[in-house]
């Protein structure tokens, strides 16, 4: 590389790293003026958009969320140096071109971990950042690591063995490390890769072998090492969730992004443990005395999510155990954001408000059509009519938040900040409201019942959470005046939805009411440590649908997210997260108003 470009670069970086607006135009320009180094082209353009990340002719778009959840300056321009990588050394159309589905994923990590090598040869400098990225990557898949599907957890470490990182303890998983064992020459032929032509066919080269794996037709003996985890029952479990041409099964299109791009699941303590030994148990396979926890495949499968036990659930009332100047603070803050909403609400309802008579009273003021018979009937007292308004205001609306780990920062911040505009606003309108909040976390005494059943030869195959239980919090009752519990809304772990929303669902129907509103704000899809992804999102579906059979009004709203159009029929997704409470207080604005 030439002395001069070697500086520039160096003189850019070091400039990027002293800037301190990460949100605003100067950060973006900063970017960009790097892009224009790296690329060599004039007039290229770095944004933030949800729907990143993306290489455009002349524009390279990074996803916002990146600056939601206030990761590091470095990890941005390591996001940078990756797409810009892409740019120069990628077949972008070629990429585009496959059907999405694990052979697409595979081909875009194995063709990544290529262009990067070229741009570093050409820019040491990125090395550092490039590093950065990695390591922040590491993190958010530990995080998640219980949530994920089998097969994103082999392209993770696929992804690692590529880079020449080694699997953390959490990650050494036998059925993954022998996948990865039984292609050596594939991963080799991935690392030696020379285009992205090379790249799409070693990927689909890895896809079919792990295929002949989960049939059997490899002969390895590093795949009968351990009679505990059955290589062919696990990769037939994550892999026959796909079809022949490598495109997802309705129910599974967003299992299918990588690792490090999907948005849901949450933080577990117990990163390994139960986690590998759940998924083998529930893997598809023949009943027997030795696996009894296992679950059948084909429409055998049940279609609700059924707990082990709900003795071990926990409801926590926080209504009013707020600290009060932390909910001072954030109620004036939220007052900022949608005072003038509330006030237009306000104007709408009074206007809406329907006038009704009640006729034949003894006072009031008369009634015309009544004259006739006070003339006619002597004994006649009740001529009159008194004014009544409708119970235009007659309704109950439950906000029910998502606590899952992947909500943990801004996110939850500003689900924190919706639901004080909501209530403050609710309840100033003469509206009843409740807040609350759902996650499922491990317990260890249902462990050890799972543990004590799987042992004991009981035949579990008819449930799908066994050693988490629902942690649901309830921050604003109905009837309660005082919202401070609403200030204390945090993170937890897993989000079993469809179990959270029938507990919801239940406390405001039995709420008396003339209207009932139900919002679940949510940042994913259903997701448990120990259970399957394909029953929790049945599971969801069929509650939803049983509520709207109920008379409530349901409506989800995507926090960053459009997971929420596979479940909910009414659904709306913020796309960006300050728009969070000004949105969902216009949904409501327009439920209340619609009769």
């Amino acid at each position: 590389m030439p002395a001069t470009h070697e500086a520039r670069d160096r003189r850019d970086r070091r400039n990027i790293r002293d800037t301190r607006d990460t949100r605003g135009f100067a950060f973006e320009s900063a970017l960009s003026k790097i892009a224009r180094v790296l690329t060599g082209q004039y007039g290229v353009t770095v944004v933030f958009s949800p729907d990143g990340p993306r290489v455009e002719p002349g524009r390279i778009v990074i996803p916002d969320n990146e600056l939601a959840d206030g990761v590091e300056r470095d990890v941005l321009i390591g996001y940078l140096d990756l797409l810009v990588a892409r740019a120069r050394h990628a077949a972008l159309a070629e990429l585009d071109a496959l059907p999405s589905g694990i052979a697409a994923t595979l081909a875009q990590v194995i063709d990544d971990r290529r262009v990067c090598g070229q741009l570093l040869d050409e820019y040491p400098g990125a090395r550092w950042f490039i590093g950065r990225l990695r390591e922040h990557a590491a993190k958010r898949v530990q995080a998640r690591w219980p949530t994920l599907h089998w097969r994103d957890r082999l392209i993770w470490l696929v992804e690692r063995t590529l880079w020449d990182e080694a699997p953390s303890r959490t990650e050494a998983i036998h059925s993954l490390l022998a996948a990865l064992q039984a292609s050596q020459d594939l991963l080799s032929d991935a690392r030696n890769s020379r285009s992205t032509a090379q790249s799409i066919a070693t990927a689909r080269a890895l896809v079919a072998r792990v295929r002949a794996l989960s049939a059997g037709n490899v002969n390895s003996m590093s795949f009968t090492a351990d009679p505990v985890e059955d290589i062919d029952t696990e990769t037939a479990a994550s892999l026959s969730l796909f079809n022949d041409d490598d495109t997802p099964l309705p129910d599974q299109a967003s299992a299918a992004a990588p690792p490090s791009d999907r948005s849901g699941g949450a933080q577990a303590d117990n990163a390994v443990g139960m986690g590998q030994t759940l998924a083998d148990a529930q893997a598809p396979s023949s009943p027997s005395a030795g696996e009894a926890g296992s679950i059948p495949t084909g429409s055998t499968r049940a279609r609700l999510s059924i707990p082990l036990a709900t003795e071990f659930d926990v409801v926590t009332d926080l209504t009013g155990q707020g600290d009060s100047a932390t909910w001072r603070a954030l109620r004036a803050e939220a007052r900022a954001d949608t005072a003038p909403l509330k006030q237009k609400l306000e104007r709408a309802l009074s206007a809406d408000e329907r006038i009704r008579w009640r006729r034949e009273q003894e006072r009031g003021e008369i009634d015309r059509t009544a004259l006739a018979r006070l003339v006619t009937s002597p004994g006649y007292r009740t001529p009159f009519r008194t004014q009544r308004a409708a119970k235009g205001r007659d309704v109950a609306v439950t906000l029910l938040i998502d606590r899952s780990g992947s909500m943990a920062g801004r996110k939850i911040e500003l689900a924190r900040l919706c639901a004080t505009a909501l209530c403050d606003a609710l309840t100033q309108l003469s509206f009843d409201c409740e807040v609350l909040g759902y996650c499922s976390v491990e317990s260890a005494p249902m462990k050890q019942l799972y543990e004590r059943q799987l042992a004991g030869g009981a035949d579990l195959r008819r449930y799908n959470r066994f050693v988490e239980r629902l942690d649901l919090t309830i921050y604003k009752r109905f009837g309660a005046p005082d919202l401070s519990g609403i200030a204390q809304i945090d993170c937890g772990h897993e989000n079993p939805d469809g179990e959270a929303l029938a507990w919801a669902a239940t406390r405001l129907a039995d709420h008396q009411a003339e209207r009932r509103i139900l919002m679940v704000l949510s940042d994913g899809y259903p997701s448990t440590g120990d259970g399957d992804p394909q029953v929790l999102r049945h599971d969801l579906r069929e509650r939803v649908a049983a509520i709207g059979k109920r008379g409530i009004e349901l409506v989800g709203i995507g926090v960053l997210t459009d997971a929420v159009e596979d479940f909910y029929p009414h659904n709306v997704v913020v796309s960006r997260l300050a728009e969070l409470p000004s949105t969902v207080f216009s949904v409501l604005s327009s439920m209340l108003l619609t009769r």
